[in-house]
Formats: C-alpha cells, sequence, structure tokens
C-alpha cells in the first residue's frame, strides 16, 4: 500500500544510519508500521521491548530486503525455502531455523525465528541500506494497544524514543500471517491466509495446525 507521502532518500538514509548505531525507527510496512532496531545487536533488541512493554517472553522476528537476504540469519528447510520462495516479500512472517549469530534475546532463546520480507518499497529501502544486518520486524505500538496504521497514532512517549519515524501515510491494518512451513502450522490467521493454508495442504497433504494465537 503505498501513501499520500514518502519518506527522501535523505531521511531513509538518516533512519539507516540510526539502526547500524543502535538506535530504533518506525518504518512502514503494507500491513502496520514497524519498530526496527538491528537485529543482530542484542542490546539494541533488548530496547525494542522497554519500548513495547514486550513480554521477553514472546520472540521478535526479523525484517530484510529479500529471501537471499535472509539466508544469512536463518537455516530454513528446503519447504521452508520454497515457501518462502512463494510468498516473500509479502504480508507473511515465516518461522524458520535461525543461525547462531543471532541474539538469544531476538528469539526468546528459541531455535526459529520468524523472517518478514515486506512487500513495501519503503521499508526494503530501509532494510537495503542498513544491510547486511537484518531489522527487527514488530508492530510499533506498545503492547496490548492496536497496532499502528499511521504515525499519528504513535504512542507519544514511544515516538520521542526513536531515532526518526518514516511517514508513508495510512497502511491496510491487516497483520501478517504467522505461518511455521516446515512443521505445517500457521500460528496467527492474517493477509493471504487461505492461500498459504492451501500451500501448506498441497505441499504436505496434510491439514495445516491453524492456532491463530
Amino acid at each position: 500500500m503505498t501513501g499520500d507521502t514518502q519518506p527522501s532518500d535523505r531521511e531513509l538514509d538518516a533512519a539507516a544510519a540510526a539502526v547500524r548505531e543502535g538506535g530504533a525507527v518506525v518504518y512502514p510496512t503494507e500491513t502496520v508500521y514497524g519498530l526496527g532496531v538491528d537485529a543482530t545487536n542484542a542490546e539494541a533488541v533488548e530496547r525494542v521491548f522497554e519500548l513495547k512493554g514486550r513480554d521477553r517472553s514472546k520472540p521478535l522476528s526479523l525484517g530484510v530486503a529479500s529471501v537471499d537476504a535472509a539466508l544469512r540469519h536463518t537455516r530454513p528447510s528446503d519447504r521452508a525455502l520454497r515457501f518462502m520462495r512463494a510468498f516473500l516479500p509479502g504480508p507473511v512472517t515465516a518461522v524458520v531455523g535461525r543461525d547462531p549469530s543471532l541474539p538469544d534475546a531476538l528469539t526468546a532463546g528459541r531455535s526459529r525465528v520468524g523472517v518478514r520480507v515486506p512487500n513495501d518499497e519503503v521499508a526494503l529501502s530501509l532494510f537495503e541500506r542498513v544491510g547486511p544486518v537484518p531489522v527487527t520486524a514488530t508492530s510499533a505500538n506498545r503492547s496490548g494497544t492496536p497496532s499502528v496504521t499511521h504515525p499519528r497514532d504513535l504512542d507519544p512517549e514511544l515516538r520521542e524514543s526513536v531515532a526518526a519515524v518514516l511517514d508513508a501515510g495510512l497502511r491496510t491494518g491487516t497483520e501478517s500471517t504467522v505461518v511455521d512451513p516446515e512443521r505445517n502450522v500457521v500460528h496467527r490467521r492474517g493477509a493471504m491466509a487461505d492461500a498459504i493454508v492451501a500451500w501448506l495442504r498441497n505441499e504436505t497433504g496434510r491439514e495445516p495446525v491453524v492456532k491463530d494465537e
């Protein structure tokens, strides 16, 4: 989704520099606004939990500019890689095996991590500028409050605490579908959920488990 406004190259460069230096930024995706830091920086990741008031037992996903970029930080199975190439970029979070280089803070100590490649020009441009490190992909809201679909809805304290807000106008508000292709599990139904369930059914010959957490 494209808003009425788009960040300038200068704003994107400044936001990317802030992420590389350990800061946090708010950026658009095709679904909602995200809160991004260097996902390989444990201290920066901890800051995301503080800003959101998020339980540290709930892992964060990582955002990258392409499936190939994700492979630097993840260890997907063959099926998971086929799934990623079929649905990314898109409003989908693919849960796959993590690389040991990622901090435990990001994944809550788990062996798997969610991967986002948003179908959004601004998000992808930011990720490309930040690269080669991934960026956290989590909604830019305080935990327990609605996801942010426009920068005007940002929590004032959170807005004051980030280095940059990349304003690209209104987003759709439909959350990404969270799916573990290898384990044939849909953790959260969202955008494109029916197509994803059909793909899993065709790949595995079984109905996927839909938890909708």
